[in-house]
């Protein structure tokens, strides 16, 4: 099942995106419903919170949102959806939101205070690694001199050196439902965008693996599969 922090309120789209009257919101909603029924999520949940925006925005601080929620009433509501479900793991963002979005940095606090509640035995916190995304852009830099690449090095920090990472989930075999819910996030990521226009060895690469910090186990990659034993 797939449990969601906040609506998505903030954000822009180019002019015309929306139809006449429809909320951004609303949009996001429905294009998560659509991803999750992709990927064959049978459970969505919105815990209620608004969306609090980039780190450093006004919209950090606005009443309701999720970066000022108070962490130990947001983990009783996740979970009680936990229990509803008996479930015995739950993947959450690392300690820095992948990329330093408040929004993931909450879920982390939240989601870890949540399993601690419910009993949760398994917390993943999944994250980007680092040394892999650097050896894919200098890889990728070096084939194509013309591609524009996001800057991961100038735009903050992007997930976790390899060396704190414990879990490498191979996804291979789901990288076209991968994809596709990409795309159905369209107010999020367009048809031209680096992550959808890249070519299919470039996408199986950046998206083939599933890289997750599990607390007490390592040092180096442990586990390959999240359910193993379950």
């Amino acid at each position: 099942m797939l449990v969601v922090a906040t609506r998505g309120e903030q954000g822009e789209v180019a002019d015309g995106f929306l139809a006449e009257g429809e909320q951004l919101w609303q949009r996001r909603v429905t294009e998560t419903h659509a991803a999750a029924e992709i990927l064959g999520a049978d459970r969505v949940e919105f815990l209620g919170y608004k969306d609090s925006g980039m780190i450093g925005e006004p919209s950090n601080d606005f009443p309701g949102s999720f970066w000022t929620a108070d962490v130990e009433e947001a983990a009783r509501k996740l979970a009680a959806i936990l229990r509803e479900e008996s479930a015995e793991v739950l993947t959450i963002y690392d300690d820095n939101g992948g990329y330093g979005h408040p929004d993931h940095i909450q879920v982390h606090r939240v989601g870890k205070r949540a399993a601690e509640l419910a009993g949760t035995p398994r917390v993943y916190q999944n994250t980007m690694n680092q040394d892999h995304m650097r050896r894919g852009m200098a890889a990728m830099a070096a084939q194509a001199e013309n591609v524009d690449m996001p800057d991961v090095e100038s735009e903050g920090q992007f997930g976790k050196p390899e060396a704190e990472i414990t879990a490498a989930v191979d996804v291979t075999k789901y990288l076209e439902a991968k994809r596709a819910a990409m795309r159905a996030h369209a107010s999020q990521i367009s048809e031209d965008s680096f992550f959808l226009a890249m070519p299919d060895d470039g996408f199986a690469y950046a998206f083939g693996t599933e890289w997750f910090i599990r607390e007490g186990h390592g040092p180096g990659i442990t586990e390959t599969d999240l359910m193993e034993g379950l």
